[in-house]
């Protein structure tokens, strides 16, 4: 095979060789960037709820602690 032709045909391989990585990286870099944001939107599955009383019910959400309350030292 002449010379040039063949450099021109590793040049050809080594081109198409980086392209393949670089959509692999992309590839990479998309899904990680994907389960990224899915774990920021997801709630952490394994913290437990806790319950607000010993009865094991939760407290209604319009049941606020007021800030002052009796005991409070200022």
């Amino acid at each position: 095979m002449h010379p040039d032709l063949m450099r021109e045909v590793l040049n050809q391989r080594a081109a198409e060789r980086r392209e393949q990585a670089r959509q692999i990286n992309l590839g990479r870099a998309l899904r990680k960037a994907l389960r990224q944001r899915g774990r920021a939107e997801a709630p952490d599955a394994l913290t437990p709820l806790i319950p607000d009383y010993v009865d094991g019910t939760f407290r209604p959400a319009g049941n606020e602690i007021p800030a002052d309350h009796a005991g409070t030292a200022r």
